[in-house]
């Protein structure tokens, strides 16, 4: 193989698709990145096995071929070089990179042993094209509940599934849950997709990108961003009937300017260190206002309050982390805050008409 590209399409593209390439592993090769010309351009590859990234880029092809490198050494001594034109030579597994007055010599793996590429038939896919602010705010609001716990794998991903006509999006850790509307959609979806390929499409996600293709098939789904494309293993298995757990109507419900329960959730978790993050939230319908009650046992207690429009009294002791992760990913100046009672789950949500969003917690037991 011998080539000539571009020294910022090469960084661009081994530092994106080197964070997939896997460093704790049995498989040496699975450490490395694929280099393999493809007509006109340069394919750059890695695996882990879950998830798959790869990027084309222009290249000035003098002969064709392939071969597997290292991909933290060769991302790093890429980025290193100074701009312009890079030159890679393969010799018997060996890759000999110039750029200018600098040139290295990396050691390669012949490119037979590295694993075949998933392949998704687009014909028999399901396919849908997302604006990239879109896809960014929808992940952004559900995959912050995705569960670590690997016992239940799938509580570790993010549930797209149509509905009523609509593509949805949900996460649970079991103590929180949140779902999404995105588009409007005639296909029969339902797939789990691991949380970790989300966020690795999240950090693929480029300044110049606006729209993110996908293509489910019945175990894979492939996010396409121009040139990338990162494929990822579907979470096996059925997620849970989550809908029954969202209350249809709620006892206190309150309209609340979204900057404030902000700040006097932030001020309320300050003393509520000590407890686990344990805080009482009180509904005063006559006083119209919502309070944050916290104690720290050793430094004191606080309670702030904010005006709001209260529909009835009402109390329910919350993590006032839960509340505070909910509020940031809450587009909107105003939100609604509803809750019945002490064991009842509360939600958060938009205050709109065509409300596309709502964020479940369960309260503590107090």
């Amino acid at each position: 193989m011998e080539l000539t590209v571009t020294q910022e399409n090469l960084t661009r593209a081994l530092t994106a698709v080197g964070r997939v390439a896997s460093t704790k592993t049995q498989l040496p090769i699975l450490s490395n990145i694929l280099l393999r010309t493809d007509g006109t351009r340069l394919l750059i590859a890695a695996t882990n096995l879950e998830i798959a990234a790869t990027q084309l880029i222009g290249a000035k092809i003098a002969k064709p071929g392939s071969i597997t490198i290292p991909a933290k050494l060769v991302a790093e001594f890429v980025a290193s070089l100074p701009k312009g034109n890079v030159e890679l030579l393969v010799k018997n597994d060996h890759l000999h990179i110039k750029a200018g007055t600098y040139s290295s010599v990396i050691n390669g793996i012949a490119s037979d042993d590295f694993p075949e590429l998933p392949v998704i038939d687009e014909k028999k896919s399901i396919q849908y094209s997302i604006s990239t602010d879109e896809f960014k705010q929808a992940v952004s609001q559900t995959i912050l509940v995705a569960s670590n716990d690997s016992t239940r794998p799938v509580l570790t991903g993010v549930y797209w599934h149509s509905f009523e006509g609509n593509l949805y999006l949900a996460a649970t850790d079991g103590y929180r849950l949140t779902e999404k509307r995105l588009v409007e959609t005639k296909s029969d979806v339902s797939a789990i997709i691991p949380a970790s390929s989300l966020q690795e499409v999240l950090r693929s996600i480029t300044d110049d990108a606006t729209e993110v293709e996908l293509l489910f098939d019945e175990t894979q789904v492939r996010f396409r961003l121009g040139e990338a494309e990162i494929t990822s293993r579907l979470i096996d298995g059925n997620f849970p009937d989550y809908r029954q757990l969202i209350p249809a109507s709620s006892e206190s419900v309150i309209k609340i300017d979204k900057a404030e329960f902000v700040r006097i959730t932030k001020i309320a978790s300050l003393f509520a260190r000590d407890s686990g993050g344990s805080v009482t939230v009180t509904a005063n319908a006559e006083a119209g206002t919502l309070a944050i009650h916290s104690i720290a046992s050793q430094l004191g207690e606080n309670t702030s309050e904010s005006a709001a429009d209260v529909s009835a009294d009402g109390q329910v002791t919350l993590n006032s982390r839960y509340l505070a992760d909910a509020l940031s990913v809450t587009s909107g100046d105003k939100v609604v805050f509803r809750f019945s009672g002490r064991l009842a789950p509360c939600v958060l949500s938009v205050d709109k008409k065509d409300n596309d969003y709502q964020h479940i917690i369960m309260p503590l037991k107090s």
